[in-house]
């Protein structure tokens, strides 16, 4: 156990009061705890069963690690709370943190990408030195770094919606802007698995290469389509169609030949279902 170790080394557990304790303004946690109600009733009846973890800051003392535990303290109207000094420098000390959050699993994908990021930003390591040191793939570490490409509102509603990390990964092959947000509603709307949101967002994108779009970076040529690719294009009509319809919209395709051209019609519900 992560105390424990840190016991075994012999250092001290003392009662220090809250108000000689600074939480940094850089904390990783953002989101209110739905059980920090419920452990600050605990915290009055039994006290703070672990310690929290700080260094010490001249008179005062900075938390490394037990935020929450700290709130609820505060919460419970406890005028001190259990701690233990460690020496570490701010380097050790964030290493600390994030390796316990980690291995506890309390915090969202958002909190452990800007967690993981903060120790990158502070020791000028590389990803792959930061996952050696945290134990984990390289893959892991770069997969958290992409979450930060989310806007906040982005944030939210992911986690709000209930959304995967695996979900997340998806959306981030869309280019920010409304286009992804609704993209995102939609998902959330649709309560789409992963493998259903991934063969979505397919669908857009092959919509957006056949287009032709400018504003997607595709330039003239592609608007010359050989007679050759006909078959293909048509193909690839029917594709995203039956994509699409899996997600869950009655979507209708008809294609009727003439002597000068292929007709396609495409036909979508307005409203949802």
């Amino acid at each position: 156990m992560f105390f424990g170790k840190i016991k075994e080394i012999g250092k001290i557990v003392r009662e220090v009061e809250i108000s000689r304790i600074i939480v940094p303004d850089n904390r990783f946690r953002k989101r209110t705890d739905e059980n920090l109600v419920s452990l600050a009733e605990s915290v009055r009846e039994h006290g703070v069963l672990e310690p929290v973890l700080v260094k010490k800051n001249g008179e005062d003392y900075i938390l490394i690690s037990g935020e929450r535990r700290l709130a609820a303290a505060k919460m419970a109207d406890s005028e001190t709370v259990p701690c233990i000094t460690v020496e570490e420098d701010e380097v050790d000390s964030a290493v600390i943190f994030i390796i316990e959050n980690l291995h506890r699993q309390n915090l969202n994908m958002f909190e452990e990408a800007a967690a993981i990021s903060y120790l990158i930003n502070i020791t000028g390591m590389t990803q792959e030195q930061c996952a050696r040191r945290l134990s984990v793939s390289q893959s892991y570490i770069a997969n958290k770094m992409r979450l930060l490409k989310f806007t906040q509102a982005e944030r939210e509603e992911i986690l709000e919606g209930g959304l995967t990390e695996r979900h997340s990964r998806a959306l981030l092959r869309l280019d920010a802007g409304p286009d992804r947000l609704e993209v995102l509603r939609f998902m959330i709307e649709r309560r789409m698995n992963v493998a259903s949101a991934e063969e979505y967002i397919e669908a857009l994108l092959c919509a957006q290469a056949r287009a032709g779009e400018k504003k997607y970076g595709f330039d003239d040529r592609y608007s010359k389509i050989k007679n050759r690719d006909i078959s293909t294009f048509c193909l690839s009509i029917d594709q995203a169609v039956e994509i699409v319809r899996r997600s869950g919209i009655r979507v209708e395709s008809t294609k009727r030949e003439t002597d000068r051209e292929t007709i396609i019609s495409i036909t979508v519900p307005k409203a949802a279902g």
